[in-house]
């Protein structure tokens, strides 16, 4: 009898230091109104651009503002010995190509041409290619796949406080 209460603890014994002992982690206790202190990034709203160029004595002056794709901003060409002008830009962003709009005011005469940009790292280059009035006067590129940018006007980015006071 002795020999089989000695087995039953013994294999009690054996059985219970066999037995994993899994200790549950709490999951940690989220507050949905609990803030998120790291800085976020907003990648939706409009992101601000200034670049300036100069040619010689003349210079250009861009403050262009692209949300999501919809360009607006001011265009001012300051030109030492013609007319400068200076107006607003509207358009679009298609790939890396601001199609743009350039509504200026250049000797009292309010007017209206297309002007191109290619947008690489932190410059623009302005498209050359052959325009013609339309019926209302607006100026466009005549054929848009053949506008060059090879030899057009370089414009860097720029600290914008400066363009904008020169876009005043």
């Amino acid at each position: 009898m002795k020999r089989l209460i000695a087995l039953s603890l013994l294999s009690g014994l054996l059985i219970n230091c066999n037995k994993k002992t899994e200790t549950e982690t709490p999951a940690p206790v989220t507050d949905s109104t609990e803030f998120n202190t790291e800085a976020v990034v907003d990648t939706l709203g409009p992101k601000s651009f200034c670049y300036m160029g100069t040619v010689g004595k003349d210079s250009i002056y861009a403050s262009i503002d692209d949300n999501l794709g919809t360009i607006t901003g001011k265009l001012a060409y300051k030109n030492s010995e013609k007319d400068s002008s200076k107006g607003d830009l509207s358009g679009f962003k298609s790939g890396d190509t601001l199609k743009l709009t350039y509504e200026f005011e250049s000797e009292g005469t309010k007017s209206k041409r297309d002007i191109f940009f290619i947008q690489k790292d932190n410059t623009l280059v302005e498209g050359i290619g052959n325009s013609k009035p339309d019926e209302t006067g607006h100026v466009k590129y005549t054929d848009e796949k053949k506008i060059s940018y090879k030899d057009g006007t370089k414009l860097e980015t720029a600290d914008c406080k400066i363009i904008m006071e020169a876009l005043k």
